[in-house]
């Protein structure tokens, strides 16, 4: 009879069940404002990316008169130690100068930028754009800035970044 009666510890597996439906009910609802947060924030990084090798351009214009802007994005990056040259400027991150097309990118996007020499000796005009690594799910829209310095950007159709004037021209400006 003392077996019949004894208490049981613990939970049952009837409560156990009902604690990870509500976890996974939770969980649910969260994870997609998750994501959303997350794209969002890839997106802002991008922008500022842009506006980074926006910068850097202009100084790499000053800097190197005889080339103009830069020939490629690596050539605004660094090496160690680092001492400014026309193919290492040292005006930006290389994790930032390193994220083509074709490597993981930098906070789930590519960057490109490209100096455009127009027929003359020195490169007279730059396009500097990004697009998601993997669209829809890194970031939604993609970002350019050509000589002016304006951002524009449109959603993005995956893909490389611009790397003409005509392209980037297309993107309405952001707001």
């Amino acid at each position: 009879m003392g077996n019949a009666m004894r208490k049981q510890n613990g939970f049952s597996l009837i409560e156990l069940l009902i604690v990870v439906a509500i976890i996974l009910l939770i969980a649910a609802i969260a994870i997609p404002n998750l994501l959303r947060a997350r794209m969002a924030a890839n997106e802002s990084s991008a922008a500022a990316g842009i506006r980074s090798i926006t910068s850097a351009e202009i100084a790499y214009f000053s800097g190197f008169p005889a080339v103009g802007y830069a020939v490629q994005l690596q050539d605004l990056g660094r090496t160690s130690p680092c001492i400014p040259a026309q193919t290492h400027a040292c005006l930006l991150d290389d994790s930032m100068a390193n994220a083509i097309p074709g490597s993981a990118g930098h906070s789930g996007y590519q960057f490109l930028a490209t100096g455009i020499n127009s027929g003359s000796a020195i490169n007279s005009d730059f396009v500097a754009g990004t697009t998601p690594v993997t669209a829809s799910s890194t970031g939604s829209r993609d970002f350019c800035t050509i000589t002016d310095g304006a951002l524009r950007s449109q959603p993005s159709a995956g893909g490389v970044p611009p790397n003409t004037l005509a392209p980037c021209l297309a993107y309405p400006l952001a707001q």
